[in-house]
């Protein structure tokens, strides 16, 4: 005889009404890689946040979609150039993770990082495993925040080095590593 999923033994949870803190709860239970989104404004300054809402979207074309913050400084010179650079970080960059997460004015001084020419954004050199340069081809606004999609144009591989992971509001290395 097989047990029922909903037998007295292990009711089904009390559900409750979403709300911010709760959903910011829920999500922290599903791990993902974490990224460094970058972009250059108008007067050529670097702008970058951190951003674990990255996602493939397409193969044919290459395309990818990040979610950042409304009215951050990232989004809009993203906007304003038409592109953006993903930085893929790797295990050991967990301190550019942060930094880019904290808003610190100064993030770029105090990291190193290059500016490629043919890039939308900065490249994160030393905590970047992979980047990915990304021509803006559709935005959506959702709350409060922005997706953008962006088709790569370019990947430029730096090194061959598991990715960083965050859950449970935690930085980890890939499981194995």
């Amino acid at each position: 005889m097989t047990e029922s999923l909903t037998s007295a033994a292990s009711p089904l949870p009390t559900a409750a009404a979403a709300t911010p803190d709760g959903f910011r709860t829920m999500m922290s239970s599903f791990p993902t890689g974490v990224g460094v989104v970058t972009s250059v404004d108008g007067d050529g300054a670097p702008w970058g946040m951190t951003c674990s809402s990255v996602c493939s979207v397409s193969l044919d074309p290459p395309t990818l979609l990040v979610c950042l913050r409304a009215g951050s400084p990232t989004l809009a010179a993203a906007l304003e150039r038409g592109g953006f650079t993903v930085n893929l970080l790797h295990e050991g960059a967990q301190e550019a993770a942060e930094l880019f997460a904290s808003g610190n004015p100064r993030r770029f001084d105090l990291l190193p990082w290059e500016r490629d020419p043919d890039a939308w954004g900065p490249h994160l050199m030393r905590d970047a495993h992979t980047v990915a340069d990304c021509t803006i081809t559709l935005t959506q606004t959702v709350g409060d925040h922005v997706t953008l999609f962006g088709r790569t144009r370019r990947i430029v591989r730096h090194r061959a080095q598991a990715p960083l992971m965050y859950g449970l509001r935690q930085f980890r290395a890939w499981p194995g590593n």
